[in-house]
């Protein structure tokens, strides 16, 4: 029973991993086995199969609205030029590589990740980086490094209210906040990949050691403090706190290493645009997010209208940019189709199993005093095969909130536990890699893009594991 109940999870691997098909593909078979064994083995009625395929394509088409908003609101700060300005800005505080690549691998990374999340931040910031000196592989995974911490709270909070849909999360973001604050060893990382192999690495790595913690530092608990205000909130906002503390210990000479490790210098091609209008796009979203949920008592129900209603206010402020409106629409529908077909397979795949009591079954095999650590490394495990941490908790969140349950364990705790190795695991995402190569122009260096950033990885979900084990 154990085995059949696991099959599909078991076949979505080989067939990703053995068979190389396409995540979709993957999908779609492992539903189509859990359709089959549902009614012809676990004999389940057609009507808790028809619910769950409902509730799934319900739970798809809520985190669709947020795909489509976020792409939308993104292709239209490309297409103003406002993030290669915003970049351009960030990069005028200070000529050391090291630093310029914290900005923006660190800070402009975990607000893209707050504000669009779902593949985004790396595929914006790794051609940056690539710009400004690094090989393309090396950007690659130092931005897939950066798009990690703040994946707890990405896309306005998307892991936790969908992912745990059903279950409840409201002590979640405190817990997720708390045991997440070991992110703040991320940009750790990333100066160790910016400074490897380099020249005199060591003292290039060590003499900025302690302004890099600070950064971390500077991130990670404004945005644990942030939690109370909801899973909405701490990527974004505490992302622009980070950043402003941060520049503010640049302009003080802070913590900064007193040798300038340079970068190549990289003017801007496009209109230079003033800075209130760089960063009002990204005001305004704060602004309704806050609005909404502080005044309006959550009545846009989804963060993605929130994103549409901000990109469309624009549009009529850029108004030569308002005949291409239709296309980018267009276009921003067309890529969120992808994630809408995979994240609803895998949202029918859960119910089945829930419904047909299978994940009983599974629950039970995680009944073990290492819950805690399984809890992180199956989150981690989620996100390497879909690419989202939001999916992550979909497939093992219900499994891992009964067998604490049962275990007299605090669901949230656990649950908590997951969606922190979830985000770790967005770095070794394989449906993050591919896009980050590609707009790179590097093509089948998958291998040696997870070679880098696994270890990181590793030691972020055993030190999260390791501390829930603690707590509880």
């Amino acid at each position: 029973m154990f085995f059949l109940a696991v099959s599909p999870f078991f076949l979505f691997v080989v067939l990703l991993f053995a068979g190389r098909i396409k995540i979709l593909t993957a999908s779609l078979v492992s539903l189509v086995l859990t359709v089959f064994l549902a009614i012809f083995y676990w004999k389940m009625n057609l009507s808790l199969v028809s619910s769950a395929f409902l509730k799934g394509g319900l739970i798809a088409l809520d985190i669709f609205l947020i795909v489509f908003g976020a792409i939308l609101f993104i292709t239209f700060l490309k297409k103003t030029n406002i993030i290669k300005n915003l970049c351009f800005y960030l990069g005028t505080f200070s000529r050391d590589l090291r630093i310029q690549v914290i900005l923006l691998a660190w800070f402009l990374e975990n607000f893209l990740e707050g504000t669009a999340g779902f593949g985004t931040p790396s595929t914006v910031v790794a051609p940056i980086l690539v710009g400004l000196g690094l090989s393309p592989i090396s950007a690659v995974a130092i931005a897939l490094l950066g798009n990690s911490a703040s994946v707890v709270f990405g896309a306005a909070g998307t892991p936790i209210r969908v992912g745990f849909s059903g279950l409840d999360i409201s002590q979640i973001p405190y817990y997720s906040g708390l045991f997440n604050m070991v992110g703040f060893l991320v940009p750790v990382f990333i100066l160790f990949a910016v400074t490897f192999r380099k020249e005199d690495w060591k003292k290039r790595f060590f003499e900025a050691l302690p302004f890099t913690i600070f950064a971390g530092l500077a991130y990670s608990l404004p945005a644990f403090f942030i939690t109370y205000l909801g899973q909405e909130f701490p990527s974004i906002i505490g992302s622009i706190i980070g950043l402003i503390i941060v520049l503010l210990a640049i302009k003080l000479k802070f913590l900064v290493p007193k040798y300038v490790m340079g970068s190549e210098k990289k003017e801007l091609s496009e209109e230079k645009l003033p800075i209130r209008k760089v960063i009002f796009p990204y005001l305004l979203l704060v602004a309704f997010l806050i609005l909404d949920k502080f005044l309006l008592g959550g009545r846009f129900f989804n963060p993605g209208v929130i994103f549409i209603l901000t990109s469309f206010i624009f549009f009529l402020f850029w108004k030569k940019h308002l005949p291409e409106a239709g296309k980018m629409v267009g276009d921003s529908f067309k890529k969120s189709l992808g994630p809408f077909f995979i994240i609803a397979a895998m949202s029918v795949l859960a119910q089945i199993m829930i419904n047909s009591g299978q994940d009983d079954i599974l629950a039970q095999g995680l009944k073990t005093a290492a819950l805690p650590l399984i809890a992180p490394v199956m989150g981690a495990f989620g996100s390497f095969m879909t690419g989202s941490a939001t999916v992550s908790n979909i497939m093992f969140g219900g499994l891992l909130a009964k067998a604490a349950l049962e275990m007299g364990i605090i669901p949230a705790i656990i649950l908590s536990l997951q969606l922190v190795g979830a985000a770790a695991g967005n770095m070794i995402a394989l449906a993050d890699i591919m896009p980050a190569l590609a707009v790179v122009g590097l093509k089948g260096k998958e291998r040696g893009i997870i070679k880098r950033v696994i270890i990181p990885c590793l030691i972020y979900v055993l030190l999260v594991g390791i501390i829930g084990i603690l707590v509880v």
